[in-house]
């Protein structure tokens, strides 16, 4: 039946939403853990953090809505999956960094970092792979790109380079998991796309009868 296997399909995609949106803030908090750098933008949350004594998942919350905001002149449409992404991926941060505590050791420390990065590829296919809506830095990076008819690589490498800069100066960790993450992100999330990219809904089966000539 049609609309009970179309179900089966949307009821698939909201759980991979949510697992991916999960499991995307429990790996940076992996990364935090970790303390040897983060991803750029959490380098810019952990500064914003220290400075004003918030929560770095709490912060990641308010970016998100803010960057949200940005969207609206570039006309970027959010979907489900990206109000879930903007709020459940810093819920899901702050719930991880409660019971994790800090790596002691060096061992420990690449441990979290490598499982970080990986687990984070993971996370951002399943999420993206749901197709219900992209990331707000992701809407804002293709609302820029459509505006400027600058390449991907360079809008968002500006971006990146921005928010970076700004959170190193205001005391967020840079280092080599900085680094891993600028270089393996990208390959890691083309590894599993293919894997979770959710199945888009069949077209209508037409009878080719309907298309034949008519006989007078």
């Amino acid at each position: 039946m049609p609309g009970v296997r179309e179900t089966g399909r949307m009821v698939r995609r909201l759980i991979q939403l949510y697992l991916g949106v999960a499991l995307y803030g429990f790996s940076l908090a992996l990364t935090v853990r970790a303390n040897l750098g983060l991803s750029p933008w959490d380098v810019f949350h952990q500064g914003v953090a220290q400075r004003i004594g918030w929560r770095i998942g709490t912060v990641l919350i308010v970016t998100s809505l803010a960057v949200l905001l940005l969207w609206i002149p570039l006309r970027q449409r959010p979907g489900l999956g990206t109000i879930s992404n903007a709020v459940l991926v810093g819920v899901a941060m702050n719930a991880t960094l409660d019971v994790l505590p800090p790596a002691q050791t060096w061992w420990w420390r690449a441990i979290l970092l490598v499982a970080g990065v990986v687990l984070n590829g993971f996370a951002t296919a399943a999420y993206i792979g749901a197709r219900l809506g992209p990331g707000p830095r992701d809407g804002l990076m293709t609302g820029l790109v459509g505006r400027t008819g600058r390449s991907v690589r360079l809008i968002r490498t500006g971006i990146e380079v921005v928010v970076l800069a700004i959170g190193w100066l205001l005391g967020g960790t840079v280092g080599i998991g900085t680094l891993a993450y600028a270089f393996g992100i990208g390959p890691i999330t083309h590894f599993f796309m293919p894997l979770l990219v959710a199945p888009q809904k069949p077209p209508p089966q037409v009878d080719p009868e309907h298309f034949a000539p008519a006989n007078d």
